[in-house]
């Protein structure tokens, strides 16, 4: 990261050189998030004020707007229409917008936020594999067919279940938020029984002696990959390079306060999500190690590889760096 970091310095010293381009660049920044400990740099972000600083320091009066959505279709939508700047999900709906708009708005990954591993938790003790679900099932997922969760179900069906079943279980999906699936799952009265969820989640789940795992997503793609990323539009990325810098100047920042104080930003994030987690158990999901946490973009080749294959969308690249902007090029992605 040190090439990006001069880079990020040389703009930003610029832009205390030179009032008129902070001048030209956005007052307030609309950004998103979705539930889960994988958004925790966003929301060191968020509640220590990070962006507004850098941007400060760069010469630029800031203000932040966050907005909270329960899958990415949803902030995909609010991109396109303008009513949001920058986005924040899973990989899928982030490949799904920019295969979309390559030849008009050209939407591309800002940065990764972690890799994580993502797990398929059932109550239904006589699911022990893919091959053991049925109609009796519903299996909740942020978004059906769109969410890096459902796009990871369908890369699995193929790789366990045979060539050409890829959407055998898209049928028993259901589009649902990770906390509304959670209480629907383990509360026993909804159809729901299954959840293809994320951290903290899947581990709260696992806690109960009716839940287990039958599908880990690092198996799926054979080793870590990225969970969340940031996504924007290439107009308000080239519109706003002093925003941008701050925004990456805020995401290390986040990130290195992560690595060096998982015990404060477990506190900073268990307050603002009001988890029923103990502390002990949110600083060891920060510090699990399966989790990294980085910008460095991870396996997305994979998911781009076999959303092209099957027609989820109508692009694709052997190189990760066309699918991000030149802010993460210089890191050891994949």
């Amino acid at each position: 990261m040190k090439h990006f970091r001069l880079t990020a310095a040389l703009v930003l010293g610029m832009a205390i050189g030179t009032v008129t381009p902070a001048l030209a660049e956005v007052a307030t920044v609309r950004l998103a998030k979705q539930f889960g400990i994988g958004y925790l740099p966003l929301t060191l972000i968020e509640e220590q004020g990070l962006l507004e600083k850098h941007a400060q320091e760069a010469g630029l009066e800031l203000r932040t707007e966050w907005l909270r959505f329960t899958g990415g279709s949803g902030m995909n939508e609010a991109l396109l229409s303008g009513n949001l700047d920058i986005a924040a999900g899973g990989v899928g709906p982030m490949l799904t917008i920019w295969a979309r708009t390559q030849n008009n708005l050209q939407v591309k990954g800002i940065a990764a936020l972690e890799s994580m591993p993502l797990y398929l938790v059932t109550t239904d003790p006589e699911v022990q594999s893919l091959a053991d679900f049925n109609r009796s099932h519903k299996i909740a997922l942020p978004a059906v067919k769109t969410s890096i969760q459902a796009i990871t179900l369908q890369m699995a069906a193929e790789k366990y279940l045979g060539e050409g079943r890829h959407d055998a279980l898209d049928a028993f999906t259901v589009s649902m938020g990770h906390p509304d699936a959670q209480l629907a799952m383990m509360g026993g009265r909804s159809e729901i029984n299954a959840h293809f969820g994320a951290p903290p989640f899947q581990n709260q789940e696992l806690k109960d002696e009716r839940a287990h795992k039958v599908l880990d997503s690092y198996e799926v793609l054979g080793g870590p990959h990225t969970f969340n990323v940031i996504w924007a539009k290439n107009e308000f990325v080239e519109n706003n390079p002093t925003v941008m810098a701050a925004l990456m100047a805020a995401l290390e920042e986040s990130i290195g306060f992560i690595r060096d104080n998982p015990d404060k930003a477990a506190r900073i994030w268990a307050e603002v999500e009001a988890t029923n987690l103990s502390h002990d158990e949110v600083v060891d999901l920060i510090t699990d190690e399966r989790v990294n946490w980085t910008t460095a973009p991870q396996g997305i080749l994979p998911y781009v590889e076999y959303m092209s294959r099957v027609g989820l969308i109508s692009a694709s690249t052997d190189d990760w760096r066309d699918v991000f902007f030149d802010m993460v090029h210089d890191t050891e992605g994949s």
